[in-house]
């Protein structure tokens, strides 16, 4: 019998392998993806990366378990792609799961996939982008399977703060699955067809009586709105992936590098006349501080963080000169820009990833102080509003801090005042910088000398004014050495572009330590 073994044996043989396992869970499974308007897991990676740049790892791997009949059951890549491509001509490291094979549940095999290429991101300093569309745990491997979790955990933990890490729920992600997701730095949803929950509605009803749809409880709009769980949302995959591509633009490759300088036309120098009177000089009239924003940024192009979620702060990714920056803004609109529990942990988060990863700091401050109330105060008002100030004090990137009108009270220091090493400190001649506002320092100060007066009421509109004049400006902060200039609103975006520029070569430390106890 002759010998099958002929070199077009063995490359029909590697052909017909690769045939397989891009067949994934064979046509009919990615038509129904396709009918819920979902793309398949290839075709993901393909979109999100450069044309031609994906290079595939563990195409071959399958599952080893032999339990339920699952020895029958094998199929090439075992339900997750991985390997690495680029994006915009700089490196990631990619993982999306299959849900047409076995509902993209994780094995061991599956774990050691993505382990791999995690490993791999840490040795090469890319990031690494997972797209999760998984069932969770592939309950035939039993302990295993959680073991694969823990191992991904691990590698999510010691990849932090190392390279940038983001994650895409694209479909189901239930139980000990949406951890990995958690602990990385950046969560999008695609709307209507993801969710993401520790238990489901089911176990729910049984446990706690309450019911509640899959959407309600763990879809893109109530993580992005109630739990804060999700940064980002899309309407469908395409669009959800060319989102990641737009925020890896704004984010270096890894913590040893800058993000990458954009060239504009926007001259970074110019004026900006709008800003004179943008403000209003009545500390309790509310305006839109994105407008500030994009009125200072190039381009006027402001990639917000979060925003559908304690919206009082706004956050988000811009650039200045070409440079990315992280802009971290009070936002009179909502709430009268108000610090509570949740923007306070909203903002420290972004900040502490942006000090991670060498990108500057912009803080436009407009805050009247610390929300009170009982809720706020039962629910730890007092070690989470420290998170945003322990956040900003460990920062050594340059930080850039601007008082727009209010800076009150505690949250005066807390938002990235000179006294918690904010390098460049301005105010426009709207701010009022004081203990509280002049109407409530009155009432405290004069109490006395008010009450006993035959006119009170012309008494205390003295005494607001004199305080107004002495406290409410931004002279005595300058005169003390707390604010370094107080300039025109129009020369804002000069004056953060200078800034910038003189703050790039900043070198500062921390004292030496295993890690900080922030208060969590």
């Amino acid at each position: 019998m002759a010998n099958p073994r002929t070199h077009e044996f063995l490359i029909n043989k590697l052909d017909d392998m690769n045939a397989r396992a891009f067949e994934g869970g064979g046509s009919a499974r990615i038509a129904k993806q396709h009918a819920q308007g979902k793309l398949s897991a290839r075709e993901r990676v393909e979109f999100l990366l450069d044309d031609g740049s994906f290079v595939e790892t563990g195409r071959f791997v399958m599952h080893r378990c032999t339990d339920f009949g699952m020895e029958n059951q094998r199929v090439l890549g075992d339900g997750v792609i991985t390997g690495y491509g680029m994006i915009d001509g700089r490196k990631v490291v990619v993982f999306s799961q299959d849900f047409t094979v076995f509902g993209g549940s994780l094995s061991g095999a599956y774990a050691e996939k993505i382990c791999k290429v995690m490993d791999l991101a840490m040795k090469v300093g890319a990031p690494v982008i997972g797209l999760n569309d998984s069932g969770g745990a592939r309950i035939q491997e039993g302990v295993e399977s959680l073991a694969g979790y823990a191992d991904i955990f691990l590698r999510n933990t010691l990849a932090s703060g190392v390279v940038p890490q983001i994650s895409a729920i694209m479909g189901p992600c239930a139980g000990g699955a949406v951890y990995s997701p958690a602990i990385t730095d950046f969560i999008t949803m695609v709307e209507n067809t993801s969710y993401m929950f520790i238990t489901g509605p089911d176990v729910i009803k049984a446990v706690t009586h309450e019911e509640v749809t899959k959407e309600d409880l763990g879809g893109a709009h109530a993580h992005a709105s109630k739990s804060g769980v999700a940064h980002l949302t899309a309407p469908d995959d395409k669009a959800c992936l060319a989102q990641i591509r737009n925020l890896f633009s704004y984010i270096p490759s890894n913590n040893q590098e800058d993000a990458p300088r954009v060239s504009s036309d926007d001259d970074p120098m110019r004026e900006v006349p709008e800003l004179d009177t943008m403000i209003p000089i009545e500390s309790n009239k509310p305006y839109d501080v994105k407008r500030v924003i994009e009125a200072v940024v190039d381009d006027a192009k402001f990639f917000e963080i979060a925003e559908q979620y304690a919206a009082n702060i706004v956050v988000g990714f811009a650039r200045i000169g070409g440079r990315s920056v992280g802009i971290v803004a009070n936002q009179p609109r909502v709430l009268a820009g108000v610090l509570d529990i949740d923007s306070s942990m909203k903002a420290a988060r972004f900040v502490r990833f942006c000090d991670c990863f060498n990108i500057p700091l912009v803080t436009l401050v407009d805050v009247p102080g610390f929300l009170p109330g009982t809720k706020q105060e039962y629910g730890g008002i007092i070690k989470h509003g420290a998170k945003l100030l322990f956040a900003f004090a460990e920062a050594t990137v340059p930080k850039v801090t601007v008082i727009l009108r209010k800076a009150y009270g505690g949250a005066y220091d807390v938002m990235a005042s000179k006294h918690i090493r904010a390098d460049v400190n301005l105010a426009f001649p709207t701010a009022e910088i004081a203990v509280m506002g002049a109407d409530g320092a009155v009432n405290i100060i004069y109490r006395g000398e008010i009450s006993k007066a035959a006119d009170a009421a012309a008494m205390r509109g003295e005494f607001v004014e004199d305080y107004r004049e002495k406290f409410a400006n931004p002279y005595k902060a300058a005169e003390l050495g707390f604010v370094d200039e107080v300039i025109h609103p129009r020369q804002l975006r000069k004056r953060l572009y200078q800034s910038l520029e003189m703050l790039k070569d900043k070198r500062d430390v921390n004292p030496p330590r295993k890690h900080t106890n922030i208060p969590l």
